[in-house]
């Protein structure tokens, strides 16, 4: 967990540093805006910013912005105004906190951001096994492939291996690369020179340089275009990388690990992907079975977030029914733990009396899990299916396949990742396909706000 502290209230903040630090935090410190974005493009990096409410947080927030950085922004103040937390959350700011500072309060907002709370959790043979081969390569600077279906923790089984090596006390920097644009991931991957490309006001080291001496995960690599691989797959041979408007070289020692939800071998076929770099990366396949595949993981997963959010939020930790147990042990869960978490989360707030029973194991929807595939509805999907099977007689395939696309990005407000997901394709093909019937001059949904990070509960409101 990397803190970047900006400004100082009167000193509070230097007990908040401390307090960070022994929560396992390394922290660095900046007085004001310049230095803080001084320390951002120097390598350091952050993934949180304790920001003085007195600054100019919605200038802070631009600049970063500006920048194409990433870090969420938390405001802190020595008094709790309400009218300063409502303007810092309305400049950018993710949470305020008022200072002095509580421990418990700054470990909950460390936790909060770093996700440092996820931890490990099986029982069943299947997943044993994947991390008794993770234990024994985990020494290793070998670079790891993992893969899985969507949710399944491919990130947090890379953490554990990081956790595990020899570079455990150095950097783990992670970077998704379906989440930027295809213009950005080669300067967020290997940085950029000042004046490379408009907007490169400033020298910014990449993420290659940030996890020097330590671990580069490369999340869902199977969205990374094929002409960013091939200089991807000479800095992973020759451990040296260029900046983008660089002049020279520059060595990194890192280990690569990368996770993709997709078949890698597949996307070769179909020269999405380059072989010799699969080559390169799948050194060990760490493969992880979906959560259907590991039944015995289910109810160990479902106690543990049971007892992680029933003491989050305050309600008394409820035993799981043996009725609701039943509900739990034959969903499919296509979404797997994340799937699973987000269920057990509604239980814990939904349940009443002594048990969580089966009426508080929902769906998104609030409908019982339980019910919401029972017959009349199976009948009715099924007269649906009939109706637009109808529909499609007389029409192409490329016509079907453009309404569905068209149709889907719709329905997800014009999240271009959430479409992909839906549709079972990858970001790069939705936006060529996107793009190609922009220029035939068909409506296109415009982009939807990009991914926010997590908002965090105000603590004590």
């Amino acid at each position: 967990m990397r803190l970047l502290i900006v400004g100082t209230l009167k000193g509070q903040l230097t007990t908040a540093t401390k307090i960070a630090m022994e929560n396992g935090a390394t922290v660095t410190h900046a007085e004001d805006h310049e230095q803080a974005m001084r320390v951002l493009r120097g390598g350091k990096g952050a993934d949180l910013l304790l920001v003085d409410v007195a600054l100019d947080i919605r200038d802070l927030v631009m600049r970063l912005e500006a920048e194409h950085i990433h870090a969420p922004i938390v405001a802190c103040g020595i008094t709790n105004d309400a009218r300063a937390a409502v303007a810092a959350i309305h400049a950018g700011a993710k949470e305020y906190i008022p200072l002095p500072p509580d421990p418990e309060l700054i470990a909950a907002v460390l936790a909060a951001v770093a996700n440092d709370s996820r931890e490990l959790v099986y029982r069943d043979d299947a997943m044993a096994r994947v991390i008794k081969l993770a234990q024994q390569i985990a020494g290793s600077d070998a670079s790891v492939m993992i893969t899985g279906e969507s949710g399944t923790g491919k990130e947090v089984l890379a953490r554990y291996v990081h956790t595990r090596s020899a570079r455990a006390k150095r950097p783990f920097i992670s970077i998704n690369c379906a989440a930027i644009p295809e213009h950005l991931l080669e300067s967020e991957l290997f940085g950029h020179e000042k004046g490379a490309f408009t907007g490169a006001i400033a020298r910014r080291i990449g993420k290659f340089e940030e996890a020097t001496g330590g671990t580069l995960l490369l999340d869902e690599i199977s969205e990374m275009d094929v002409r960013l691989q091939s200089k991807l797959l000479r800095a992973i041979q020759e451990r040296v990388i260029d900046r983008v408007g660089g002049t020279k070289p520059v060595p990194v020692d890192i280990r690569i690990i990368a996770t993709s939800n997709r078949n890698l071998a597949d996307a070769v076929r179909e020269g999405t992907f380059r072989e010799d770099l699969l080559f390169r990366l799948n050194v060990v396949n760490l493969k992880i079975p979906p959560l259907r595949e590991r039944p015995a993981d289910i109810m160990e997963l479902a106690q543990h977030f049971v007892k992680k959010y029933a003491e989050a939020n305050g309600v008394p930790m409820r035993p799981i029914s043996a009725e609701a147990k039943r509900v739990l042990s034959t969903n499919r869960w296509q979404g797997n733990v994340r799937e699973l978490e987000n269920t057990m989360h509604r239980a814990v707030l939904m349940a009443q009396g002594d048990e969580i029973g089966p009426d508080a194991i929902l769906t998104p929807d609030g409908d019982r899990l339980d019910l919401a595939k029972t017959p009349p509805a199976v009948a009715h999907a099924t007269m649906a299916a009939e109706q637009v099977t109808r529909a499609l007689v007389g029409r192409t395939v490329a016509d079907v396949e453009r309404d569905l696309i068209l149709e889907t990005l719709k329905h997800c407000l014009g999240n271009r990742t959430h479409a992909a997901n839906i549709l079972g394709i990858s970001i790069r093909t939705l936006r060529n396909k996107l793009n190609e019937y922009a220029d035939g001059g068909i409506p296109v949904t415009p982009a939807g706000t990009p991914g926010e990070y997590p908002r965090m509960p105000m603590i004590g409101a």
